[in-house]
This record gives structure tokens, sequence and C-alpha cells, in this order.
């Protein structure tokens, strides 16, 4: 009779023993069954490889690889030497000269707008040198919109915020220094002008 007594009293402590132990292993179970941190997968920009991949002539003929812009910010302009807007180069130099460590400025002669800009890249070279000092890199003569529309501006309104493409001479694109078109100005923005110097120096 005192063994059955003993037995019926270790029952109540074998009870909290089992208990414990299944709470224990079912603690461990769920830490074990709860899922790891993992790196995000990078965002692979599409933009930032295309842009770097363009090579184009400058004026003199030299072929400039766009890698080099690479952790630069990037102004493209596309200029005329014969419209109203031309005076524009006067302030593109200045900006160059100011805040070329922050920005580089590339300039793309164009004649799609009112035939402003006839010469050949001789004369066009001549004519900034000689009436703006032009010191930037400027580049040979190209088609900015229209069938003949070259490869890179084709790239920059397809990747530009608003699709937007040049209406008229000294329209603008920024790209950033990951190599994303991040905004475009039309001809009425100044190279100079607060709205474009803030977005350089963010």
């Amino acid at each position: 009779m005192k063994k059955l007594l003993k037995l019926l009293a270790l029952v109540p402590v074998l009870g909290v023993m089992v208990s414990c132990n299944n709470g224990t292993a079912a603690g461990a179970e769920t830490t074990t069954d709860k899922p790891m941190a993992t790196a995000s997968t990078p965002n692979t920009n599409t933009q930032t490889s295309d842009f770097y991949t363009f090579k184009m002539k400058t004026l003199d003929g030299k072929e400039v690889d766009f890698s080099k812009y690479k952790g630069k910010k990037v102004l493209l302009v596309n200029t005329a030497s014969e419209c109203g807007y031309t005076p524009q180069y006067e302030d593109l130099q200045k900006l160059h000269e100011t805040h070329g460590n922050e920005v580089e400025v590339l300039g793309f002669p164009a004649n799609n707008f009112g035939g402003q800009e006839p010469g050949s890249n001789e004369e066009i070279a001549s004519f900034c040198q000689k009436n703006y000092g032009v010191s930037f890199q400027m580049f040979e003569k190209i088609s900015v919109k229209g069938e003949d529309q070259h490869p890179l501006y084709t790239w920059l309104a397809q990747h530009a915020p608003g699709k937007e493409e040049p209406g008229w001479n000294f329209c603008k694109y920024l790209v950033d220094e990951n190599g994303q078109v991040v905004a475009f100005y039309p001809s009425k923005v100044k190279p100079m002008d607060k709205e474009l110097l803030s977005a350089i120096q963010q």
C-alpha cells in the first residue's frame, strides 16, 4: 500500500517534467523553422550599364568612351550656332568652369530645329571657341530627333522621367552618377538657373 502511495505521489512531478520538456522542444523547433535573414537581391538597372556603353566622336574626330563618366553627373545639351538660345553657350562654359567638379557638360550640335546648325564640325568648333571660349566637351554634329535620331538621344528619350525629347535647341538631360536619366530641362531653363544647379548639387 505504501508503494502505491509513493507511485501516485510521483505522477504530478512526471507530468510537469513532460510538460517542460515538450515546451522546450516546441521552442527549439520554432527557432529552427524560422526563416533565416537573406541578403536582398541587387537592383540591376539597365540604365547604369547602357549609358556607359556609348562611344562618341568629338568635333575633332577623337573617340570618347562614356565609361569615363562613371561616378559623375553629366549634362547633355543639343546645341546650335544660329539660335536665339545660342548665348547659353556662355552659361554652359560658366557651369563647366565653376561646377566642373560636380558635373560634366557635353554639347551635341544638331541641325534638327530651324536649320540653325548648318556648319561643318570644323566650323562649329571655330565658332564655339571664337565666340564663347568653349572648353567643355563638344561632340560631332548628330540628329537628336526624327527618323535619323542618334541612338544616344533615342536612349535618353526612352529613359527620361517623362520620356521627353528635345523640342528645340539647347534642351538638357541630366544623368546621375549611376548613369540614370534623372531630369530633362527645356530650352528656356538656363544652365545656371537655380533649378538646374540644385539638381546638380544634390
